[in-house]
């Protein structure tokens, strides 16, 4: 239900890039700076400014942002309520989510969920992927929800949500806008997560794909979560590579940039994950429920 047009500006808003956006909603490029400008001319008023090669979100496109936020929201609660009419749900569940999750998307998702089902108790823990697989494969929790690349076969893995990951720095690091490629990571001090992390798997198997020479790399300090990076970046010349749904208040804020690496890029799924077999009523209520989010 919720209107094309404004779905494709929510897009493009959220991934800062026309081009990533059209990718996501499986259209053309053409087609979504069409709707784009079918918009702009509605409203009589300009959404982005381009940046060197990147876009932002111009006054009058961060109030329709906040709006169409609204309206997405509005739409998806909904379609959810009259689906879940009538039903009296009850119980309590596990879940353990990698740090990234936990901390980012999943608090709003929760708060809405218990809107519906009070009667349902929510215990959420967080580690790394690693270990969340280990808590899981113990039978300590019900569901994980993870980041990283691995497999096992104790599991069954259902994509949650899509993620794109990207080298950040402060907003005015001399290199913001210039032409990077990914060479010239050689010759930055980089902050990376702590082993362990499904994220920090994540990247450096995607370096090593693009020829990255991982031992060449300036690694100068680990971290133990995004927070401190951002935190150390903000007072730094050195640079990470960060998951986009950390860093978006900032990139608002105009306190941080993206550093756009010509033909390389990193996307990834957030997956579920639960023990092979039958799941509970629960555990598909959830997943059914978070799907709309």
């Amino acid at each position: 239900m919720f209107d094309y047009r404004l779905k494709v500006f929510y897009t493009v808003a959220n991934r800062l890039s026309f081009t990533k956006a059209a990718n996501e909603l499986n259209i053309s490029q053409p087609a979504v700076t069409k709707h784009i400008k079918e918009i702009e001319n509605q409203l009589n008023t300009k959404l982005f400014d381009r940046k060197g090669t990147t876009i932002q979100l111009t006054e009058s496109g961060k109030i329709l942002f906040v709006y169409a936020e609204k309206s997405r929201q509005l739409y998806r609660d909904l379609e959810f309520a009259i689906a879940q009419l009538n039903k009296q749900e009850k119980g309590k569940l596990k879940i353990g989510a990698s740090t990234t999750i936990a901390q980012y998307i999943l608090p709003e998702i929760l708060a809405k969920f218990n809107s519906y089902y009070k009667n349902i108790n929510i215990e959420l823990v967080t580690h790394n992927s690693e270990d969340i697989a280990t808590l899981l494969k113990n039978g300590k929790i019900d569901l994980g929800i993870v980041e990283g690349e691995s497999k096992s076969s104790y599991f069954d893995y259902q994509k949650f949500k899509k993620d794109e990951i990207v080298l950040v720095c402060k907003e005015d690091h001399p290199l913001v806008n210039k032409n990077f490629k990914t060479k010239d990571l050689y010759d930055v001090d980089l902050i990376v997560r702590e082993q362990g992390s499904g994220t920090q798997e994540f990247i450096q198997n995607q370096l090593k794909k693009s020829g990255v020479d991982l031992q060449k790399l300036n690694i100068i300090m680990q971290l133990g979560n995004s927070e401190s990076i951002k935190n150390y970046l903000l007072h730094s010349e050195a640079m990470a590579f960060l998951s986009i749904s950390t860093i978006l208040p900032e990139l608002k804020n105009n306190q941080l940039s993206v550093i756009d690496i010509k033909n390389f890029s990193i996307e990834r799924d957030f997956n579920f994950i639960t023990l092979k077999g039958e799941q509970s009523d629960l555990i598909d209520l959830f997943r059914k429920f978070i799907s709309y989010n």
